[in-house]
C-alpha cells in the first residue's frame, strides 16, 4: 500500500499521540516545558491544592520574565514584581525545578531561553503558558500555548488535551530586498490575511524567502503567526537548523547528536501532503512594513498614507475609524514623518543577537533626536553577554539608547515601565492593541532597523533612505 503524504505538522502529532479523549481532544506528550513568573505561582499552587507532584521535573523549567525589572532598579525590592518572582522562586525550589532566576546567567524571556539552550529540538514539542509560544517552531517543533489549568494538567501529567489544528501552509516567496527583514514579512502577511486567518490551525511557513531567513528571523515569523490566531507554527529544519542548534547546552552531543541529526534530516513535508488551507505571498517588491492602527493587520509600507475609514470594506469601517482616533491619525496622511515619542527594541519577537545586530547597524555614527526616550532590552542575558562583545552595547549608549538587562519590560507596559497616555511608540514587539503599552499610548509595530530610524529621526522614517542619506 502507498503510504498517505504527510505533513510535518502531522508527523510530529502522530509520533506524540498519548491517547484520545471523549471529549474529542487528543492527549500529547510534551517534551519539554516552560513556566514563566506569571503563571507558576497559580500552576504550583493548583498542583499542590490537588496533592499531586510534577512528573518531570527533568523536563520542566522555569523562568522570570515578565515580572523582572530590566533597567538598573533591577535588584530592588519592587513589592508588586516580587508577589511574583519570589512565588516562583520557592515553588520551583520545592519541586525540584530547574529555574533560570534573576541573577542566573542564561535568564530571560522564554522563547528566546528554550531554544538558545537547546531545550527545544527539531520534531520535538512543547508547551508555554504564554500565547507567543509557537515562536520555538522556527525550530521545527511543535509548541502550543496553555492556560494555567492546562499548564498544571501538563505538570502533572506531561500531556497536553488538545484539539487536532487543521493545518495551513504560508509560502513566502522572493528575495527580501535591502532592509527588509522578517518581520516586515510577516507584517504584510498578517495585512493580507487578516487577524483570524490562522484561528484553528498548525501553519507552515516555507518558500524562498524563508529558506533564506537565519534563524532569528524564522522565530519571528513563527511568534507573529500568534497575531493570525495560529494555533502553532512551525518551519521545517534545514542545515541552518542544525548548525544553529549544534553545541547548545541541552542539545545532544557526541553519537547522539549523529542520531538525532538522522532523524532531524528527514523531517520535512512529503510531496503532496495535503493542507486544508494554502496561500502564497510574493515578497520581492516588500518595503519595510509599519502598523497604523490598533491591531497587527492595520499595516502599510512605509511610503503608505492612511487609510480613509469610508473607503475601506464595510466590514472594517468602525475598526478603522476606531483605530484613526485611537492613534491621532487623519486619513490620507503619510505615515512617514509621524513624530514619535519612544522607541522600543526587544521583546520575544525582535530581541536576539541580529536583531540588534540590524539596529545596531542603523545607530553606527548617529543620535537618538532630541525628544525621544529610547530604549533596547537584550531578549536574554546570553545574547545580552555576546551584544557586549561585539561592542553593540557602545553602540546603542553612543547614539543615545539606554541598555538594559533581560525581560519582556516595555512589550505589555509591565514592571513600571508603561508610558504615560498619548506617547506615540515605535515598537519591535507584536502587539499594537489599544493600552498594549500602558493606557491611552500609540504604538506602531516595525522591525529593529525601523525601529532604529524611527529613533535617529524622530519620526517614523524609511531606514533605506535614511541609510542612502536621504
Amino acid at each position: 500500500m502507498i503510504p498517505v503524504p504527510k505533513t510535518l505538522f502531522d508527523k510530529i502529532w502522530d509520533a506524540h499521540v498519548v491517547g484520545e479523549r471523549p471529549d474529542g481532544r487528543t492527549l500529547i506528550y510534551m517534551d519539554r516545558h516552560v513556566i514563566d513568573d506569571v503563571r507558576a505561582p497559580h500552576a504550583f499552587k493548583a498542583l499542590e491544592q490537588q496533592n499531586r507532584q510534577v512528573r518531570r521535573t527533568d523536563l520542566t523549567f522555569a523562568v522570570q520574565d515578565h515580572s523582572v525589572r530590566t533597567d538598573a532598579s533591577r535588584h530592588r525590592a519592587d513589592p508588586a514584581a516580587t508577589v511574583f518572582t519570589d512565588a516562583t522562586r520557592m515553588a520551583a525550589a520545592r519541586h525540584g525545578v530547574r529555574l533560570f532566576d534573576v541573577d542566573d546567567p542564561e535568564q530571560g524571556i522564554s522563547h528566546v531561553v528554550a531554544p538558545e539552550l537547546g531545550l527545544v529540538l527539531p520534531g520535538a514539542t512543547h508547551a508555554c503558558a504564554d500565547s507567543h509560544a509557537p515562536s520555538v517552531g522556527a525550530l521545527g517543533a511543535l509548541a502550543f500555548g496553555c492556560g494555567t489549568t492546562e499548564l498544571t494538567h501538563i505538570l502533572a501529567t506531561q500531556t497536553m488535551a488538545i484539539t487536532r489544528p487543521r493545518r495551513m501552509r504560508i509560502r513566502l516567496d522572493g528575495a527580501l530586498g535591502p532592509c527588509v527583514s522578517a518581520k516586515d514579512a510577516v507584517l504584510h502577511t498578517i495585512a493580507q490575511l487578516g487577524i483570524d486567518a490562522a484561528r484553528g490551525h498548525a501553519v507552515e511557513f516555507c518558500g524562498s524567502a524563508v529558506t533564506s531567513l537565519p534563524l532569528e528571523g524564522r522565530f519571528t515569523l513563527c511568534n507573529m503567526a500568534t497575531e493570525m490566531g495560529a494555533r502553532t507554527a512551525y518551519v521545517a529544519p534545514d542545515d541552518k537548523t542544525f548548525e544553529w542548534l549544534a553545541g547548545r547546552p541541552f542539545a545532544p552531543a557526541g553519537a547522539d547528536w549523529q542520531r538525532a541529526l538522522a532523524h532531524w534530516q528527514t523531517l520535512r513535508s512529503d510531496d503532496g501532503a495535503a493542507f486544508d488551507q494554502d496561500f502564497a505571498i510574493d515578497c520581492r517588491d516588500l518595503e519595510p512594513q509599519v502598523t497604523w492602527g490598533t491591531d497587527p493587520s492595520q499595516v502599510m509600507p512605509i511610503s503608505g498614507r492612511v487609510p480613509d475609514p469610508a473607503l475601506a470594506p464595510p466590514a472594517r469601517h468602525e475598526s478603522y475609524r476606531r483605530a484613526a482616533d485611537y492613534m491621532g491619525l487623519t486619513p490620507g496622511a503619510p505615515i512617514a514623518g509621524l513624530k514619535i515619542d519612544r522607541v522600543f527594541i526587544g521583546s520575544c519577537t525582535n530581541s536576539r543577537l541580529s536583531d540588534l545586530e540590524a539596529a545596531a547597524a542603523v545607530l553606527r555614527g548617529r543620535r537618538v533626536a532630541d525628544g525621544v526616550d529610547a530604549v533596547v532590552v537584550p531578549g536574554s542575558m546570553s545574547v545580552r553577554r555576546e551584544a557586549e562583545a561585539r561592542g553593540l552595547d557602545r553602540v546603542f549608549r553612543d547614539a543615545g539608547f539606554a541598555w538594559h538587562a533581560s525581560g519582556c519590560s516595555l512589550c505589555a507596559g509591565g514592571n513600571r515601565d508603561a508610558a504615560k497616555p498619548g506617547t506615540r511608540y515605535v515598537s519591535t514587539t507584536n502587539r499594537n492593541f489599544e493600552g498594549r503599552q500602558g493606557a491611552g499610548v500609540r504604538t506602531h509595530l516595525a522591525s529593529p532597523a525601523m525601529a532604529a530610524a524611527a529613533a535617529v529621526a524622530g519620526c517614523i522614517t524609511d531606514v533605506r533612505r535614511l541609510l542612502a542619506g536621504g
